[in-house]
């Protein structure tokens, strides 16, 4: 069995609504340190065991947890050993 934590980010030059409200939010704040902010998703899945995981957290993304027009994704992979 697998865990895998999957990360989905706007790629670079796509504009984040989104981010730029949350920015604008954090300097009425006074967190005027906060320069940039982008926005994305986080999933985790546990997926049993298989041939190719890398393959089938690949096709996950590519058709259904990230939009590859518009998003970019990264992701990690732990097995896990039953106790």
């Amino acid at each position: 069995m697998y865990k895998v934590y999957v990360y989905v980010t706007l790629k670079e030059g796509v504009l984040d609504p989104q981010g730029t409200a949350i920015q604008e939010s954090m300097h009425s704040l006074a967190y005027d340190e906060v320069e940039r902010v982008r926005v994305g998703k986080y999933f985790e899945l546990t997926i049993e065991n298989t041939e190719d995981v890398n393959q089938r957290v690949n096709e996950l993304c590519d058709k259904l947890l990230a939009n590859p027009v518009i998003e970019e994704y990264r992701y990690t992979i732990e097995e896990v050993v039953p106790n």
